[in-house]
């Protein structure tokens, strides 16, 4: 499979979806958006990274991690969103060091956030691409540019950022399923993805 490569094109609130921004990713050799919907905290780490001039007074979690990297000599030499399933999107890193490669797994906003850190580019396969890409003019000088972004969100609600909230993930499902996904969830010892369940039970049974 050909991979296509990926740039920011730009990231803004949500005003349609409560707590969540659109990271709006652009085919280089191309017309096309990959709209992927991330949280607050990854959303802020984003832009810090695309804003050079910001210097936050101490390290958010991916300096941190960049500051690690440096010190043990690890690079991450290139991002790849490798596979799209049921509306969520899954990444890869690929790291180096003493010229000895690693995959590493990662959240999509997490692997972009540390590749915009280490300069590293980030791409996509062609089929991806093709599945969830869309066709959207947007004008990063125009002053609306917040507005036509929101429309990308509205229009990419099935395709989410693999740490977006419950109400998105598991609405769908009725209240047996959450409970057996729960219990799931707790036996593997995906505690976040648990929580995350635990309050959409919450909210149902109230």
């Amino acid at each position: 499979m050909s991979l296509v490569k990926l740039t920011i094109k730009g990231i803004s609130y949500s005003q349609t979806q409560n707590g969540a921004y659109a990271l709006i990713l652009n085919e280089v050799d191309g017309d096309r958006k990959l709209p992927i919907v991330i949280g607050a905290f990854e959303a802020q780490s984003i832009a810090i990274a695309l804003e050079k001039e910001i210097k936050p007074p101490r390290p958010l979690t991916h300096d941190l991690f960049k500051s690690f990297a440096d010190r043990f000599d690890i690079v991450i030499k290139q991002v790849i969103i490798h596979k799209l399933v049921d509306g969520v999107f899954y990444s890869s890193m690929i790291c180096e060091r003493d010229k000895i490669e690693e995959i590493i797994d990662a959240r999509t906003s997490d692997a972009i956030a540390l590749a915009l850190r280490f300069n590293a580019p980030i791409f996509t396969y062609k089929n991806i691409l093709d599945k969830a890409g869309i066709y959207l003019k947007i004008n990063p000088d125009s002053e609306n540019l917040e507005h036509d972004l929101d429309s990308v969100l509205s229009a990419s609600e099935p395709f989410l950022e693999e740490s977006n909230d419950s109400k998105n993930l598991f609405s769908k499902h009725s209240l047996s399923e959450l409970h057996e996904m729960l219990e799931t969830a707790v036996n593997d010892e995906d505690y976040e993805k648990a929580a995350k369940i635990r309050d959409e039970i919450s909210k149902r049974e109230l």
